[in-house]
């Protein structure tokens, strides 16, 4: 399959999730793989991951991790009967956790490398042309081409800057700084009430800052369905954030090391003041400086790749995966699949995705997480549907933990009730979910779940009973509650 010409079978643009899995699967199908990346760490060290593993949800989820413990400590340890006394954080130690954790799974993925023959270069690439890019080395050598016979455009996303909020890196600051803080802000405002806007509300409001997120859009997480929505913004608001809708941020300004912001919404013009404020308003294709304008790859206005159900490019031999594209949602998953799909699409084998079954996961607390259709879409088209509702509190597992907020949510086609939807609210949503996952890739029916045997007590039961629920056979809830 390579060429002599070339240097290599194979050469990845990105080790992030999707760019270092599609290296290895390559290399594991014996074809001559290389990977290029520009990513550095905090010290100015080549390291792995991407943005997802050192600056973003992995990041992000072990800081959490350490904001529950705290919280759990001063709030709810003495229902356990125990006591303690002179709880308080110390964040430079939970931040030095996080990033000795984060330094292992980028070590990890580089003795991974090491151990399929994958060759890395630490470098920036710019594609030439179907066979050629141009990598000039970060630590400032000189520049030069390499060759390669297929070409996997995987550079990942980055945050979308605004104008009227731009970046000083003290006051005004993105995700991947506030993930950095070295002591908790006092008052901390967040644009954008998305994904990572609650991620990072969660967390440091769970270590003692005062956060105001500010939505521009007049309804909190549209992606989602809108049950879990509603539950999702009355739980965090009990938690203590301030979350306002429809408020559009129209100047900010640093003065005596605070931030001044003025948002106007269906009442008027506001004005507040915080010690730091995070721009969460998502996140953009790294494709600016990826592409040399002579090798004419198609992309839209936005900055996506173009590509096919193949995630081929317009250019012949040319792919692109993860973030770079618009084939699915802006997920590690969804990258981490394609990688593997791209590299065995290459090597003439073919394992198709099943993009209506990719898990959406929010890591906020308590986690929320769906997969398929929600409500809303599916009434939007027209399907004829049932639905099912089995509350955490309910489950004797949820109560052993002191978890009990939130709920599953399962739809199903009316006639035939093959699950088109599963959407939970509620503690390890993101380890629950899988479930659903499985059963609608074997296009399973509520029945199919009804039948099938949970271990007792187990959170895995708030599946099992939303299926139950559906026909009023719900043990552990009294049938006049059922979907309720």
């Amino acid at each position: 399959m390579s060429q002599a010409t070339h240097d290599y079978d194979v050469l990845v643009i990105g080790a992030g999730p999707a760019g270092y899995v599609a290296a290895i699967r390559a290399a594991q199908l014996g074809l001559k793989t290389a990977c290029i990346d520009r990513k550095v760490n905090a010290t100015e060290q080549h390291c792995f991951g991407g943005a997802y593993v050192n600056a973003g949800c992995i990041a992000a989820v072990a800081l959490l991790e350490s904001a529950k413990l705290f919280a759990t400590l001063h709030h709810d340890i003495a229902t356990h009967g125990i006591s303690a006394d002179n709880i308080r954080s110390d964040i430079p130690k939970m931040q030095q956790r996080k990033e000795a954790i984060v330094a292992a799974l980028s070590t990890h993925i580089e003795n991974l490398f090491i151990a399929n023959n994958v060759d890395s270069f630490h470098a920036y690439a710019q594609l030439i042309n179907p066979n050629r890019v141009e990598i000039t080395p970060v630590d400032g050598g000189i520049p030069h081409i390499m060759t390669a016979n297929k070409i996997i455009l995987a550079a990942g996303s980055s945050a979308v800057q605004l104008d009227f909020a731009p970046l000083d890196n003290q006051f005004i600051i993105d995700g991947q700084q506030a993930l950095n803080l070295t002591e908790v802000p006092k008052t901390l405002g967040i644009i954008g009430a998305g994904a990572i806007g609650v991620e990072l509300a969660g967390i440091w409001n769970k270590l003692g800052a005062n956060v105001i997120l500010l939505e521009a859009q007049d309804t909190f997480m549209p992606i989602a369905d809108h049950d879990i929505a509603t539950e999702a913004l009355k739980l965090f608001t009990q938690q203590g954030l301030d979350i306002r809708l429809g408020a559009r941020v129209i100047s900010t300004q640093i003065n005596n090391k605070q931030v001044t912001v003025v948002y106007e919404d269906t009442q008027g013009q506001h004005h507040c003041c915080f010690d730091k404020l995070v721009v969460a308003s998502g996140r953009k294709p790294n494709t600016e400086l990826l592409i040399a304008p002579s090798a004419d790859l198609l992309l839209d206005e936005e900055g996506f790749v173009h590509v096919d159900e193949n995630c081929m490019t317009t250019l012949p031999g040319v792919y692109a995966i993860g973030d770079l594209t618009l084939s699915g949602p802006m997920l590690a998953h969804k990258g981490i699949e394609e990688g593997i799909f791209v590299a065995e699409h290459i090597a003439e084998q073919q394992s198709p995705i099943n993009y209506h079954t990719i898990p959406n996961v929010i890591y906020t607390d308590p986690e929320i997480a769906w997969v398929g259709q929600s409500e809303q879409d599916l009434i939007a088209i027209g399907e004829d549907i049932k639905i099912s509702y089995f509350p955490f509190h309910a489950a004797s597992r949820a109560q052993i933990m002191g978890s009990t907020q939130g709920m599953v949510k399962m739809i199903m086609q009316a006639e035939s009730e093959i699950i088109l939807g599963v959407h939970i609210i509620g503690a390890s949503a993101s380890e629950l979910i899988a479930e659903a996952v499985l059963a609608m890739e074997f296009s399973a029916t509520a029945e199919d779940l009804a039948r099938t045997i949970h271990a007792h007590p187990t959170l895995s039961e708030v599946i099992h009973e939303s299926a139950l629920t559906l026909n009023g056979r719900s043990l552990h809830i009294p049938s006049s509650v059922d979907n309720e």
